[in-house]
């Protein structure tokens, strides 16, 4: 068994996982089991909380694997093909039906990309797969280049937990429709804050009201747990129902390919490396960024682009907005040093802190 950045636990036999769960642990949030035959125990993880857990390629016995995924966790078929299931020299951004062009989405070509990314072959395969996933990040580098040529670009970043019609996920919704009237929104691309943002966005050529219709509606299905193919579902019926989309970015990665993207953006700029891709979300914001309240990821997010401010010549600083005075001056105190940063900088005059969306949008509309 091998811990990897961050929760991920990744188990790839059998005795690890019996040995693993002997221990005590119930929680498998993180966990990352491949090419386990689970039929030699049925019932090894009865009583244990898999949601978060990934199992690829892993042999079940009866209906062991529907229950994992209505239990909250992905369940990857094994690839039967060892082609790469990505076009490495696609010359445009994805869109949302083209990741979820299947009715599973474990089916799907957004789903088969992440198995293929997680199930990295031995030998000589390795090298060639690599290969693959830098020409194919390469090519979005060059497709999100042409793509943006011509916008300017406002980044909202936040929390992916948050659920459909939580009140950090309406106010997302709703600033991004702010947003949305004279710039184009960009995000991360996963659930939570990001979809919300990206959905607002779509909107904004409809009046608020529609927005708050949308959020209500999507709300039946709070989250891509247990099922990601109901989840998508609605959200696809959304898109049906409000016609003049506007355009919108989304960056999301495989690399938290369990979790999946949202189809609210009209284009879709994935990668599989994520520090490319983290880098590359806080480039192309051009306009600024607005950062709502998040943990861990926010909070790196926010010091990224400080870091980028901080030693950038006076015409090159992009704004930054934080929204939310408790949760940046106490519950995650980071104003204070981001305010440190910026004295006598030309970021100085760049960095905001409000307590609305309103007074965000205002800033940067």
């Amino acid at each position: 068994m091998r811990r990897t950045r961050g929760h991920t636990v990744d188990v790839t036999t059998l005795a690890e996982l019996e040995r693993r769960l002997g221990e005590g642990v119930r929680h498998l949030s993180g966990w990352r089991v491949r090419h386990v035959d689970l039929r030699q125990r049925p019932g090894l993880l009865r009583g244990h909380d898999v949601e978060g857990a990934t199992f690829l390629g892993c042999d079940f016995a009866d209906d062991e694997a529907r229950g994992a995924e209505e239990g909250g966790a992905v369940v990857l078929p094994r690839l039967s093909e060892p082609t790469v299931p990505v076009d490495v020299r696609r010359d445009s951004l994805y869109t949302a039906r083209e990741l979820f062009d299947a009715p599973r989405w474990t089916d799907s070509l957004d789903g088969r990309a992440y198995a293929w990314s997680q199930d990295v072959p031995a030998g000589p395969a390795a090298d060639e797969a690599a290969l693959a996933r830098t020409l194919h990040d390469h090519a979005i580098d060059l497709a999100l280049d042409a793509w943006r040529a011509d916008r300017r670009v406002v980044g909202v970043m936040g929390g992916h937990a948050a659920q459909r019609g939580d009140t950090t996920y309406a106010d997302a919704a709703r600033l991004g429709h702010l947003l949305g009237a004279g710039l184009t929104v960009a995000t991360g691309g996963g659930p939570g804050a990001m979809e919300a943002a990206n959905l607002g966005a779509r909107l904004a050529a409809h009046p608020a009201a529609a927005v708050e219709e949308a959020v209500a509606e999507l709300s039946r299905v709070p989250s891509y747990r247990p099922s990601v193919d109901a989840w998508a579902a609605s959200a696809f019926a959304v898109c049906d129902r409000f016609d003049e989309p506007r355009e919108s970015l989304a960056i999301p990665t495989w690399h938290y390919g369990h979790e999946p993207p949202g189809v609210f953006a009209t284009a879709i700029a994935k990668y599989f490396r994520n520090a490319t891709r983290e880098a590359i979300l806080l480039e192309v914001c051009d306009a600024g960024i607005v950062f709502l309240p998040g943990a861990a990821g926010t909070v790196q997010e926010v010091f990224q682009d400080a870091c980028e401010n901080y030693y950038a010549d006076a015409g090159d600083v992009a704004p930054m907005v934080l929204v939310g005075v408790e949760h940046w001056t106490r519950t995650l105190p980071a104003w204070p040093l981001l305010q440190a940063l910026a004295a006598e900088r030309a970021m100085a005059d760049s960095v905001h802190l409000v307590d609305t969306v309103e007074e965000a949008a205002a800033l940067l509309g």
